[in-house]
């Protein structure tokens, strides 16, 4: 009997939009002829917790557990119970009636986020500026009731995310079995109930969970514990992000009392040996790229030659069935990169699979979702937004690269205009010198609204140490013709790379500095550097001048490692201040103080000019 295959995203991912493994995997068994539902269980959870009836059962819960942080919100939870489903709803689909409703003054409880809420923002004139402060407000109210959870009813929940604390850097599996031998939350109850009700509906052979960030492991963990125990007949396949970043060595033959089958990598070629053998047509040692349990021992099936199915063959993602009126818009912060993350509805979409670089030192690119570049015709890719749209009827696209190739880029642009598609699109890029102002002219034109890309430490020592292929000159021209051309631009900042003294960290925030003041970007987040496994720089460590102190595999994960860094500044320090100041350069702010300002402790002054960046420009 061939499979009936239920594909899950256990929670929590995004809320504002579908993560797009399922879809990708659905649209290609679907080809198969093979019978494939999918369920969205991070929004399906969500969306029961934050109802009145659920939130009466978490308010009866922390009585119940003696747990009494946040008194002032128990206090008003009556008010909490009446508002939510209306927020909610809002959050779904903005009306300006409730927008204004959401205004008006004591309709929503005020605790410690609201209470404090920033009164100095500037909205929009008219129903837009409503709308926007209506939504802020309605998150805030939302997050309220997500820190009362957190603190009196389950520790692990966490809106975008869920016991990633016990999954992340976890090299033993001890702890994750031993949090799966308590008893489910009240939380993981509700999830359970809601798994059940899709497991009976769907009636599937194998369920499939993807999970691609440690924030989903536990609770996939859970469901697959809960299908052994009550759908003993049911085969259960773990794949996705954290499986190829973080189980490439398992040796632990627990995980295995509740799953069966973890594939690496693509997909495509591993479900539909899964599948194969599921409906008796193959031997076991006929498995690609998969882990099984065998004589309690785990074992890699990986026949090769693998079967291979080339990016530019693959159909389009099939997104339909997925809940999207239940999907939410946040608006937390007002920055608008940010909101394109948490706010508008996206269509996820690859250009290319794998990057077109492929060199950069902190990059985990020895693993085949970075270093397997593969390509595709514009016209292809146009047909798949053309689907993609009549599925889903959203005309917004994020093209979720790890660097978009500038070539595909101007072949996409031509053949969208051409077609006269009118979509908003923004995707991740190398800031290289291709994108002259001609191309982020045509890239506008074409619906491009914004991009994402790597500055990461801003010294050109240690650029060319990372191999990344740019230098501040370069940064600095690429993203003044993106904002010329009004696509944004938002900047991934790095601190603490192997050998980064406390000069170059200074540095780098004043050229971060100058590059807003300047415009040439409009948004920016720091990352502490962490060394992974699969990088250059965790497979030769002594290269870069580091020491990998641990952690000691024991069987399960293996990603993160520690270091020690002997000629580099004491990185941990500079957290605060660098995002004191990055916080007033979003908004536009603070561009005339001195970079002491944002420290509590003495600094180096940077050895750049004032006008570095406007030398560049010139």
């Amino acid at each position: 009997m061939q499979p009936k295959i239920l594909f899950i995203t256990p929670p929590f991912t995004q809320l504002n939009t579908a993560y797009p493994a399922t879809a990708y995997l659905k649209g290609f068994l679907d080809e198969h002829e093979i019978s494939v539902t999918h369920c969205d269980l991070s929004i399906e959870l969500f969306t029961s917790i934050f109802t009145s009836n659920f939130l009466r059962a978490i308010f009866q819960e922390a009585d119940d557990l003696e747990n009494y942080s946040y008194p002032e919100i128990s206090e008003m939870k009556e008010l909490y119970i009446s508002r939510v489903d209306l927020v909610i709803g809002f959050l779904q689909k903005q009306t300006i009636v409730t927008a204004n409703k959401i205004l008006e003054t004591d309709f929503l409880p005020r605790s410690h986020r609201l209470l404090n809420v920033n009164t100095g923002i500037k909205w929009e004139v008219g129903e837009i500026g409503v709308i926007d402060k209506a939504k802020h407000y309605g998150t805030l109210f939302i997050e309220e009731i997500g820190d009362f959870i957190q603190a009196n009813v389950d520790e692990f929940f966490a809106f975008t995310k869920y016991a990633e604390q016990i999954a992340t850097s976890a090299s033993s599996f001890d702890q994750l079995d031993e949090f799966l031998s308590f008893q489910p939350t009240l939380i993981e109850e509700e999830m359970l109930d809601i798994l059940v009700a899709k497991i009976k509906k769907q009636d599937p052979n194998l369920v499939c969970f993807t999970i691609p960030f440690p924030g989903n492991l536990f609770a996939a963990l859970r469901c697959s514990q809960f299908i052994k125990q009550l759908f003993p007949d049911i085969q259960v396949a773990f794949g996705g992000g954290y499986c190829n970043t973080e189980l490439r060595s398992l040796t632990d033959p627990r995980i295995f009392e509740f799953v069966d089958f973890i594939s690496l990598d693509d997909g495509e070629g591993p479900l539909l040996k899964i599948v194969s053998y599921l409906d008796g047509k193959v031997d076991i040692n006929e498995l690609e790229r998969t882990f099984v349990l065998e004589d309690n021992q785990v074992v890699y099936k990986n026949k090769i030659p693998n079967t291979i199915y080339h990016h530019k063959n693959l159909p389009a993602p099939n997104y339909s069935g997925l809940p999207f009126d239940k999907y939410v818009s946040f608006l937390d912060v007002v920055n608008p990169m940010h909101r394109m993350w948490t706010d508008a509805r996206w269509n996820k979409l690859t250009i290319s699979h794998g990057c077109y670089w492929k060199q950069c030192s902190f990059c985990d690119v020895s693993l085949d979702y970075i270093g397997n570049y593969q390509n595709t015709t514009a016209e292809d890719l146009v047909d798949k937004i053309e689907k993609i749209i009549k599925d889903t009827g959203i005309t917004g696209f994020h093209f979720v690269d790890e660097a978009a190739p500038p070539k595909m880029l101007r072949a996409l642009s031509i053949k969208l205009i051409e077609r006269k598609l009118n979509i908003s699109w923004w995707t991740n890029i190398r800031f290289e010198k291709t994108f002259d102002f001609e191309l982020c002219e045509l890239m506008a034109k074409s619906g491009c609204i914004a991009v994402t890309g790597g500055l990461e430490v801003a010294s050109d020592r240690l650029l060319a140490k990372m191999k990344k292929g740019v230098d501040i000159a370069q940064v600095a021209r690429v993203t003044n013709v993106f904002s010329k051309n009004n696509i944004m631009v938002h900047a991934y900042l790095m601190y603490g790379f192997p050998t980064q003294t406390e000069q170059e960290t200074i540095d780098s925030l004043e050229v971060v500095r100058q590059l807003f003041e300047r415009d040439c970007i409009q948004s920016a987040f720091w990352h502490l550097f962490t060394t992974t496994v699969h990088s250059p720089i965790g497979k030769n460590p002594q290269e870069f001048g580091i020491e990998i102190t641990g952690p000691v595999f024991e069987g399960f994960a293996q990603n993160d490692l520690y270091h020690e860094d002997p000629q580099g500044a004491d990185h941990p320090k500079y957290t605060k201040g660098l995002n004191l100041a990055l916080n007033d350069y979003l908004n536009k702010a603070g561009f005339k103080r001195e970079l002491q300002n944002w420290f509590d402790f003495p600094i180096l002054s940077t050895s750049h000019s004032k006008g570095l960046i406007e030398s560049f420009l010139s």
